[in-house]
């Protein structure tokens, strides 16, 4: 058995694991994971940009890539502590941006300011606990190539957005985007799409 699957399969052995990497009640791994470890296990490609005060809170047990060209803007965040992240090429994560995996982003992906992609969600049915100790569920995010997710949008677990998309600035996507549409709105809803066979885009409201 791999030594991931022991750690996995021992609950003890992986609360221990767990506290040697994250600080209590935190997100951010420890320095040693991020200096001696994340740069050998995740992928960073050619010409990428991480900016200064970007959050990179990535832990070497799920996947974290960002392709060639790609930038994560100031004060952005991205996380991968419960699923893998994965960032296509020549894309852009703008300021204040929040991507919590599991999630995939295409190629030539706009994502503008105070955007927040979580794939996560946390449990409440149980009156009898506090939501905090009642653990999460998760469901991948998909943003296909070349889409436009205007500031301050916020984008659900389990959405995929389909290519060359656009999110209007404020909405919160709930359900799929089809491809070549425009969706506006909270919960959003198309408001455009582009006709395949006159190559217009049309509204739909």
């Amino acid at each position: 058995m791999a030594l991931k699957e022991k750690i996995k399969n021992n609950p003890q052995l992986k609360s221990l694991v767990l506290k040697a990497m994250i600080p209590r009640n935190r997100a951010r791994p420890r320095l040693w994971v991020r200096w001696f470890i994340n740069p050998f296990v995740h992928h960073k490609g050619k010409r990428t940009g991480i900016c200064k005060s970007a959050r990179i809170d990535v832990l070497p047990y799920y996947k974290f890539s960002l392709g060639d060209d790609s930038i994560i803007e100031d004060f952005a965040t991205i996380n991968n502590g419960v699923g893998d992240v994965f960032i296509g090429t020549k894309s852009r994560i703008g300021l204040g941006s929040t991507l919590i995996g599991p999630l995939k982003v295409g190629n030539d992906v706009l994502i503008a300011q105070n955007v927040v992609l979580s794939a996560l969600n946390h449990k409440y049915e149980d009156d009898t606990l506090p939501i905090s100790r009642q653990g999460f569920t998760k469901n991948a995010i998909v943003v296909e190539d070349e889409v436009w997710i205007a500031a301050n949008c916020v984008i659900l677990s389990g959405v995929t957005i389909g290519k060359h998309a656009i999110v209007s600035a404020g909405s919160v996507v709930r359900r799929n985007v089809p491809s070549y549409s425009i969706v506006s709105g909270n919960p959003a809803k198309v408001i455009k799409r582009r006709n395949p066979e006159t190559k217009i885009w049309e509204w739909k409201i």
